[in-house]
């Protein structure tokens, strides 16, 4: 137990880890989800009663439910990311503050942190198909390779960000209104904070698709429409068609389709050089240099998936052990496979079997 500036956190005796939940298990004793969460955020309410309330939907008429809570916690927690990127980025004007403190409290980001920790399964609620809505975002959450800042393949429920509010307001309103407090005690929940780099990392997709097209003088024009309880939009540049996608929520089917024709656009426009760039490295010499990167920077280029590698053969005794490793490929009709030369080290052993590879590809035309 740690006392830090009168407030009573409490050290988890337990690894608490609901990402990889089902959706199925929940807990419907309100006493044992006060616990629960009270472990999460290893913060000992004061009033507890603060948190059943945040862990009340307004579908569950016999007690006070977290709409009140998750009123305050809105702006509570868009104040403390505020004063976060405020002090972490004292150099920055006030539209890419606004950036970060948008990715930091979006629907998105609070509905993710909700599954990550497995807050869903602590929620006393009686709304017909919110546990199958809830379920499905959760298997698709653990489907996403990568963070998500803008719009993952299903919407996110908006239940899942209201809850993680409600909670961040209860810690606020147990801890006096005292907004370093909540920071302290809520931070570690948030984890990992969507900060300058990665919104540069994963630009605003529809953003990034004017500005690309504009920079060469075309115009793009997005439609919509509907297809049953399908959201369907499309992508045309100077009037030809460039990708479309789908979503139950048009937003998503925007960014999705703006993803996807940034990815064709991007690809027609450095395919060239980045073909120039590989042969430039084969140059009659057996191994090319960065290998692995070009071959995987070109799977991703033709939109195949990640290359696989394996060590196929350890040889000689511990101090002088060589190594061979294969790689392998899908293309959109074949699998590829090939074994490298022996090398010392495994990554020199994964580069071998990259150059011969990608020496492959070129002799087959793939390039």
């Amino acid at each position: 137990m740690l006392i830090t500036d009168g407030y009573e956190l409490v050290r988890s005796t337990m690894a608490f880890d609901g990402g990889d939940d089902d959706g199925e298990e929940s807990i419907t004793d309100i006493d044992d989800s006060v616990r629960a969460v009270e472990r999460l955020l290893q913060y000992r309410f004061k009033n507890k009663k603060l948190l059943e309330e945040a862990l009340t939907h307004p579908s569950y008429s016999d007690s006070a439910s977290y709409q009140r809570l998750e009123f305050i916690g809105d702006s509570a927690m868009g104040l403390m990311i505020s004063n976060f990127a405020f002090l972490a980025y004292p150099d920055l004007d006030p539209g890419q503050l606004s950036l970060i403190r948008a990715a930091n409290v979006s629907t998105e980001k609070l509905a993710r942190v909700a599954v990550r920790h497995g807050l869903y399964r602590y929620v006393r609620h009686n709304a017909v198909g919110l546990h199958e809505k809830v379920r499905n975002f959760v298997l698709a959450v653990q489907e996403e390779d990568e963070m998500v800042v803008y719009g993952g393949a299903m919407k996110a429920p908006k239940v899942l960000a209201d809850i993680v509010e409600s909670v961040a307001a209860a810690v606020y309103v147990d801890c006096e209104l005292d907004l370093k407090a909540l920071w302290m005690i809520f931070r570690h929940l948030l984890e990992p904070i969507i900060t300058l780099d990665i919104l540069q990392q994963q630009p605003q997709p529809v953003t990034m698709l004017f500005e690309l097209c504009q920079k060469d003088g075309k115009h793009v024009d997005i439609s919509h429409w509907r297809k049953g309880e399908k959201n369907i939009a499309s992508v045309y540049v100077d009037g030809k068609f460039i990708a479309s996608s789908s979503s139950q929520q048009k937003e998503n089917a925007k960014l999705h389709a703006a993803k996807v024709a940034l990815e064709k656009l991007s690809c027609s426009r450095s395919t060239d050089k980045m073909d120039v760039d590989i042969y430039n490295s084969v140059n009659g010499t057996y191994e090319i240099e960065g290998a692995k990167q070009k071959l995987h920077e070109l799977c991703g280029k033709k939109r195949w998936p990640k290359p696989s590698y394996r060590i196929e053969r350890e040889i000689g005794p511990a101090h002088e052990r060589k190594y061979v490793c294969s790689v392998q490929i899908e293309t959109v009709d074949t699998v590829l496979f090939v074994s490298g030369e022996e090398k010392w080290r495994v990554k020199d052993a994964e580069n071998s079997a990259a150059s011969l590879m990608i020496r492959g590809l070129l002799e087959a035309k793939y390039m």
